[in-house]
């Protein structure tokens, strides 16, 4: 009678009383909207699930680079990833249709481009194991430097900082005259304390948040590119999640991507103009810069497309961003 009592409790427990612990990591530093957004995520899943699912942030990198982290989720030491596009071309190479450069110079570009490739991109995730909740842009990678760059031929005199997760950037960065230095995201600091790197393209409330800005304290005000950023599951804690609770969890994630989509675009100038305070030099290029770098882009197409970027989404980012 003992053991089928104990038993009995065992599989109440199991049905009834389990909480589901989701670690979740990511790079963005804590304070960051990106980071308050998770924050807040969390706290949303807990209510809808009426606490059978907990949110448990890694922020800052503190497990690593996102090359670590699909490598975590992959063998299950983490379920969760807030992660940008550079981890998740780990997974699917497509999600690199955002690194065209030049390519998205306002929010129309990428609605399009999400809206053109976003469903093929997610059912390819999930073929791989992953579940996307949602995918949205966190502003623009801008190039920051200790020097004032006004061209590519300033840029070729740098050493540029290049995610050590993936060597192809800078394989395409040597060839086409540069000087890359790959690293772990996390050593970005450390490499500009050190010299080891003196320019890198970021978002500007990155260059605030991890201080960069008081080292590489020029800033090129030229788009060059999207950062983009999605939360993922590993799909086999998802399928441990309740099923009545999904709708619920993505609806969360999806309205709170709208909330500080607004916000965080706000934040970008702010971050900009805070950074100035502080000694921070914008350069505004002149039409004759913009042609130079648009030129400097076309040239390093051979490197680009069929490469690191295939061939036909480099084609159809260039007609979905092109004149309309």
């Amino acid at each position: 009678m003992k053991r089928i009592l104990i038993s009995l409790l065992i599989i109440s427990s199991l049905a009834f009383g389990q909480k589901i612990v989701v670690k979740m990591a990511t790079l963005a530093p804590e304070g960051t909207d990106w980071h308050g957004m998770l924050i807040e995520m969390g706290q949303e899943w807990k209510k809808v699930t009426k606490g059978k699912v907990e949110l448990r942030l890694y922020p800052s990198g503190v497990l690593g680079d996102e090359r670590d982290m699909v490598r975590k989720m992959r063998i299950g030491q983490i379920h969760a990833a807030g992660i940008s596009t550079e981890g998740l071309t780990e997974i699917v190479p497509d999600f690199s249709a955002f690194y065209v450069p030049l390519a998205f110079q306002d929010v129309d570009d990428i609605n399009r481009v999400l809206e053109d490739m976003l469903p093929d991109l997610e059912r390819k995730l999930e073929e791989k194991g992953f579940k996307l909740l949602y995918l949205a842009d966190l502003g623009w990678a801008y190039w920051f430097s200790t020097t004032k760059v006004t061209t590519p031929q300033d840029l070729k005199t740098k050493k540029l900082f290049t995610w050590a997760g993936d060597f192809k950037w800078a394989e395409i960065y040597k060839k086409a005259g540069y000087n890359p230095v790959p690293l772990a995201s996390t050593d970005i600091l450390s490499g500009l304390q050190t010299g080891l790197i003196d320019a890198l393209s970021t978002m500007p409330l990155y260059a605030l948040a991890q201080q960069s800005f008081g080292i590489a304290n020029h800033m090129l005000d030229l788009k060059w590119g999207a950062l983009m950023a999605g939360i993922i599951v590993d799909q086999k804690t998802w399928n441990r999640i309740p099923e009545k609770y999904h709708a619920d969890m993505i609806a969360v994630a999806h309205a709170i991507r709208e909330k500080h989509l607004e916000t965080n675009r706000r934040a970008e100038l702010q971050a900009i103009e805070a950074m100035k305070q502080y000694g921070l030099t914008v350069h505004k290029p002149t039409e004759k810069e913009i042609m130079q770098w648009k030129t400097e882009v076309k040239r390093m197409e051979s490197h680009l497309r069929g490469k690191v970027i295939s061939a036909e989404i480099y084609d159809r980012v260039l007609e979905l961003t092109g004149p309309q």
